[in-house]
């Protein structure tokens, strides 16, 4: 549901131009106002052409914000879980590869506090976009339990899916808290990230990091 294979196909060139501004002008009001200070007028305006013509490619503007989002999904997918492979990580001691690893996570909840915030309340009421959560949840939730059972001895964390799991909710949880998606957060983002990286250190490999 995420990958580029979903995208609307035109046969003509100008109408991909029109639908294209159409769907950077939405993203950029999503991302400025959020969606229910979103008007189709605004996303219209924004592209520059008229309302009647923002009709022609989308039924409302729930419409466009799920291409926006399924958009936004896929390329925070690609920006966080192409930098989280084994082979990124040989030879990287274990903590510095757990520091790395939260460092990468919580950046993509960070990098767009609005989007992300509207993402979130979103999906607690809209079932489409729901599923493009439940699905982004999905591929990360397998990238990342192939990560640790890469990286991590068997014996110490013998289902690394179900503690793949675990620190996918970690992370986004303490990046909405960090991030100040849920207003100022009690403690600075340096601090959070050690707090989540000690704790997952010690959860993973059952040992206490170095000082």
């Amino acid at each position: 549901m995420l990958v580029d294979a979903t995208a609307r196909r035109f046969t003509q060139e100008r109408a991909r131009k029109t639908y294209e501004a159409l769907i950077e002008a939405a993203g950029e009001a999503f991302l400025e106002r959020g969606y229910d200070a979103t008007g189709t007028p605004d996303i219209a305006a924004r592209a520059g052409v008229s309302v009647g013509t923002f009709y022609r490619y989308f039924d409302d503007k729930k419409q466009a914000y799920l291409e926006v989002t399924r958009r936004f999904l896929a390329e925070a997918y690609h920006r966080v879980m192409d930098r989280l492979t084994p082979q990124r990580f040989a030879g990287m001691d274990w903590r510095a590869t757990i520091a790395e690893t939260v460092d990468i996570l919580l950046e993509q909840s960070t990098l767009h506090p609005t989007m992300h915030k509207t993402f979130v309340e979103m999906a607690l009421r809209d079932a489409d976009v729901l599923e493009l959560r439940r699905a982004f949840d999905r591929i990360t939730l397998e990238r990342l339990s192939a990560l640790i059972g890469a990286i991590c001895p068997r014996a110490v964390v013998p289902d690394p899916e179900a503690t793949a799991l675990v620190l996918q909710v970690a992370a986004v949880e303490c990046s909405s808290v960090l991030g100040g998606i849920r207003g100022p957060s009690p403690v600075d983002a340096a601090r959070g990230k050690a707090a989540l990286s000690a704790m997952l250190y010690r959860a993973l490999f059952g040992l206490e990091p170095a000082k």
